[in-house]
């Protein structure tokens, strides 16, 4: 691969940089942002309502959330290379097409199976969009105004969940679900024609040929593993389609290693990740989004579920995620400049493993106070990490490729959003079961399976239960709760693992901060 920068942004692209001016530039891409990101939080508040009206089960609730994350993650990188080579401006506003479309059609879907087929298809016109936010904001911002805009774009990477989060409790207050999605194509809309008016459509002069085999073994790998921890929880690890999946996962990584050492153009060259500085942090983000979105899965749950909260109201508990994440990722800049990368990334991802753990320690009558201080702290760590892993990520790369940068940081945020969500929502389902008493096998057959498919569905078995009722809606809050407890404790370990192996292998600073990437490291 060339070891020099080569200009990403044309003198006449820089000439529609300048006339669009950069707010202009930083608001569409940050708008299309919101809109992918919004989209994989904001449905998470209908999932009691999902449980109830289509009879989802928690493993249907898991795949519902994560179908959208799945094909996000297993397209960003081919879909970003795309754009590279015909223009991100393009490859965005198509996907907002595409984006819309599956919207309106999921807003018409009456079985769980229909309505994760068509997250399916939002996933791949997300994954046209998202790769072009950040990497157009990088070629389009002049070297010493790029750390501010990729600080904004990390900080509404972030807060971009919960203005999904809120608009999502807003339209439930008075209308169903399905009005999600409508909003949702609206939104996509608006994201297009803003994106067509406003952002230069940059591309790659010198754009790489397409890398078939290794798109198709990321896809099948990170597809397989999410299907593997899925179904791993809920039909058991020695299952012959989990071990195979866990299998082909395993080979699929180690092909696409093996070819793309091989491949003088790769789609990811697997030399990036022999840089410190790239490596340190891809894996903060991974675990950051892979928290975050796993966190909001079941968080979002036990507001609704355990405090009774509308689901406006629940939205709103977690804006103080946003109230810290925004200024912290705005600050974060300054704080790598005075401690280095390193520090700021170590305190981040402890930060955030703290935050994790308090939640995991409230039972069914804590109430919100002690889940507000676990928020706080989230928040801090939300806040330093993002902004810090992705600056390490861009900063390790020179201008002339900041496409591969930005299809890495995409790819990391939505691969930990897709195991987040696929871990912490398989831990919780299985321990919940685990945990309901043996006095369930008494009641009917179908209640009795009501109750085991999921909290939501076992309190509604509850309210119609007489005299058994409010023991019933007890044993179903404890079963929640065990299983909210085991799922934040394990991602909670995962992320202060990752602060430990910041500590010892990260770099102080990015080594290679806007200067040409080297060979390897």
């Amino acid at each position: 691969m060339t070891t020099t920068p080569r200009p990403s942004l044309p003198p006449s692209k820089e000439a529609a940089a300048a006339r669009a001016g950069h707010r202009g530039v930083l608001f569409s891409m940050c708008l299309a942002l919101v809109l992918v990101v919004a989209s994989v939080s904001a449905l998470n508040l209908a999932l009691p309502d999902l449980a109830v009206d289509l009879s989802a089960t928690n493993a249907s609730l898991t795949w519902i959330a994560d179908a959208y994350t799945v094909a996000l993650a297993a397209l960003v990188l081919p879909l970003g290379a795309i754009g590279d080579r015909i223009g991100r401006r393009h490859v965005l506003v198509a996907g907002t097409v595409v984006f819309g479309a599956a919207s309106l059609a999921a807003s018409f879907s009456d079985t769980t199976a229909h309505l994760i087929v068509w997250r399916i298809v939002m996933g791949v016109g997300a994954a046209m969009i998202m790769p072009g936010t950040l990497s157009t904001i990088t070629a389009a911002f002049p070297a010493e105004q790029r750390a501010k805009g990729v600080a904004v774009w990390s900080g509404f990477a972030a807060a971009g969940a919960i203005i999904g989060m809120l608009a999502a409790g807003a339209l439930l207050e008075q209308f169903s679900w399905r009005s999600i999605f409508v909003a949702s194509a609206i939104t996509a809309l608006v994201a297009g024609a803003a994106a067509a008016a406003l952002a230069p459509n940059t591309k790659d002069p010198h754009p790489h040929r397409p890398d078939v085999i290794g798109a198709t073994c990321t896809a099948v790998a990170i597809g397989c593993l999410v299907f593997a921890i899925v179904e791993g929880n809920e039909q058991g690890w020695t299952e012959p389609a989990v071990i195979a999946a866990l299998a082909v996962t395993i080979v699929g990584f180690a092909a696409y290693a093996f070819f793309g050492l091989r491949n003088d153009q790769p789609l990811l060259d697997p030399h990036l990740f022999g840089i410190p500085g790239f490596r340190a942090g891809a894996v903060t983000v991974l675990v950051q989004f892979m928290a975050v979105f796993g966190f909001f899965f079941v968080g979002l749950q036990y507001l609704q579920l355990i405090l009774g909260y509308s689901p406006l109201k629940a939205a709103v508990a977690l804006v103080p995620v946003a109230v810290v994440v925004l200024p912290t990722s705005h600050v974060t800049p300054h704080l790598v400049t005075r401690l280095g990368m390193k520090a700021v990334m170590v305190a981040g991802l402890t930060l955030l493993s703290s935050g994790l753990f308090a939640i995991s320690r409230i039972h069914a009558d804590s109430g919100y106070l002690p889940f507000l201080g676990g928020l706080v702290l989230c928040g801090l760590g939300i806040g330093l990490t993002g902004a810090a892993g992705t600056a390490a990520i861009t900063g390790s790369l020179g201008r002339g490729q900041q496409g591969v940068a930005s299809a890495m940081n995409d790819t990391t945020r939505e691969v930990g959003s897709a195991i987040g969500i696929a871990l912490m929502g398989s831990v919780y389902g299985s321990h919940y079961r685990d945990a309901l008493p043996a006095s369930i096998d008494q009641l009917p057959p179908q209640a009795a399976h009501s109750v085991r498919d999921s909290a939501a569905a076992g309190l509604q078995v509850a309210q119609h239960a007489g005299a058994q009722g409010p023991a019933l809606a007890q044993a179903v809050k404890d079963a929640f709760i065990s299983g909210l407890s085991a799922s934040l404790v394990v991602v909670a370990v995962i992320v202060l693992a990752a602060a430990i192996g910041c500590l010892f292998r990260a770099p102080h600073q990015a080594p290679n901060a806007g200067g040409p990437l080297p060979r390897s490291a």
